[in-house]
């Protein structure tokens, strides 16, 4: 067989899990692209929020390596830069003869100059859409607290997918397809799109497939928060006066959007399928974080360590790939890079802090050495700091502002009984603490290592050397 094709379909902001067989989003072209490969249900990002967590995907580096901390377009110029000599995986695909395309979303850094990054080809870069002209028959505002802007939160219009900007995107991939399809290289098509990211907007039609009515409310939804960091709190004020019919109708403006996304997907799989090359390309499909979608009273991102950011969907299809599977690997973005290029016989990243997950693709059934997860959260505008852990069935994340937090993902997958102040539970507290300073030190993200400092003494036991 020639060398493998790739397809890489991104979403923003979408749940992990949106792709359990028991919720109500549908999304039918990406359920039958599981079924012909591997389910990652413990997939994450190592940054739960877009610009970090893309420049890992990218470079293989966890956010304190790469430099890229914050959403690209909040800060100043200077951090907003990718630092360039850490090589990407397109870098490598293209000195292994690929051509490449890359359409739609990229806020990975600042300059758009895709082509230094290994894109030998490039869509344009839209971050929103222009709803100036679209009529909405259902709209909500978020009008609080007073001196903030007015921000529209959800809704469905009457603007179809087509002429939105993910038809536009995906038409651009489309031509890229049609041309790359007639050359005897090998090529990698990246799709990028902004949706399901807030505002949930939606067309009518997508919003006619769900009956707002049984839309299920997470069972965390009300969650209080006891126990639990304050400024978790502080942000959940911003929905508290929402009623359960609003909590309903985002999530199913939030589904619609997915299921528009799974159209788009699918005229993509389908071009690829009609050529006769859908068995010799590799599919993947991921998002850069998720979104609390009302958990604990909360939604988008940043604020907050739960799982509903920090577990993504993913899936990897093709060949050499197991089929119908699905996989308790714990695999992170920054591992998806180097599995890819050993996937097709490329040149590797070389030292990164991701891994390949090769092993897992082809025995899905064995995630024995694929137990652990970590993340890193600076703070964006508010420069708080959090680490998180994961190991097996435990999640461990340090809040040097406030509590830190443990849960028993098996015991509590909703994460509402922190138990790091519970004495019962302070071994553990405490190995776990350990396990996340080795990490730090391994990885080089001195800036939390050196914190020996008598002031910054946060954590349950501090990085001292006789640990490793």
């Amino acid at each position: 067989m020639s060398t493998p094709n790739i397809l890489f379909l991104m979403t923003d902001q979408m749940q992990g899990r949106v792709l359990e067989p028991d919720n109500p989003c549908q999304t039918p072209y990406l359920d039958r692209l599981a079924a012909r490969g591997v389910r990652f249900r413990r997939a994450y990002t190592p940054n739960a929020v877009c610009s970090p967590a893309r420049a890992s995907l990218m470079t293989g580096l966890l956010p304190h390596n790469h430099g890229v901390l914050f959403v690209e377009h909040t800060v100043d110029d200077d951090q907003a830069v990718l630092r360039t000599q850490h090589p990407h995986w397109a870098e490598r695909l293209t000195e292994a003869g690929y051509r490449t395309g890359y359409y739609g979303k990229w806020h990975v850094e600042r300059s758009n100059e895709l082509s230094r990054f290994g894109w030998q080809e490039q869509g344009k870069q839209a971050m929103r859409h222009d709803w100036g002209s679209v009529n909405f028959s259902l709209e909500r505002f978020l009008e609080s607290p007073a001196g903030y802007h007015p921000n529209r939160f959800y809704g469905v219009c009457d603007q179809p997918a087509s002429e939105r900007g993910m038809g536009e995107k995906t038409d651009a991939a489309l031509g890229f397809l049609d041309a790359a399809m007639e050359d005897d290289a090998p090529w990698c098509c990246f799709v990028s799109f902004t949706e399901p990211h807030d505002p949930f907007y939606c067309h009518e039609d997508a919003f006619a497939q769900y009956d707002v009515d049984s839309i299920p409310l997470q069972p965390n939804v009300h969650n209080d928060l006891s126990g639990q960091p304050n400024l978790y709190k502080r942000s959940a004020q911003v929905w508290s006066s929402w009623t359960d019919r609003e909590h309903r109708e985002a999530a199913a403006c939030y589904y619609a959007s997915i299921s528009e996304i799974d159209q788009q997907f699918g005229r993509l799989l389908e071009r690829v399928e009609r050529a006769g090359q859908l068995d010799n390309t590799i599919v993947v499909l991921t998002s850069d974080h998720g979104d609390f979608l009302g958990a604990h009273g909360l939604y988008c991102k940043n604020i907050g360590a739960f799982e509903e950011a920090y577990n993504i969907p993913l899936v990897v299809a093709g060949p050499g790939v197991a089929e119908a599977a699905v996989s308790d690997a714990r695999v992170g973005l920054q591992d998806v890079g180097q599995t890819l290029l050993e996937l097709v016989g490329a040149q590797p990243l070389g030292q990164i802090d991701g891994r390949s997950f090769a092993p897992v693709l082809a025995g899905p059934q064995d995630a024995s050495d694929y137990q652990q997860g970590f993340a890193e959260y600076f703070g964006g505008r508010y420069i708080i700091s959090q680490r998180l852990l994961w190991d097996g069935d435990w999640k461990f994340v340090h809040n040097g502002f406030d509590y830190d937090e443990l849960y028993n993902l098996a015991a509590d997958p909703f994460e509402m009984n922190n138990l790091a102040q519970d004495p019962a539970h302070a071994e553990r507290l405490e190995a776990m603490t350990r396990q996340m300073w080795q990490i730090v030190v391994a990885s080089g993200d001195h800036s939390l290592f050196n914190t020996h400092y008598p002031s910054m003494r946060m954590a349950a036991v501090g990085p001292g050397k006789s640990s490793y």
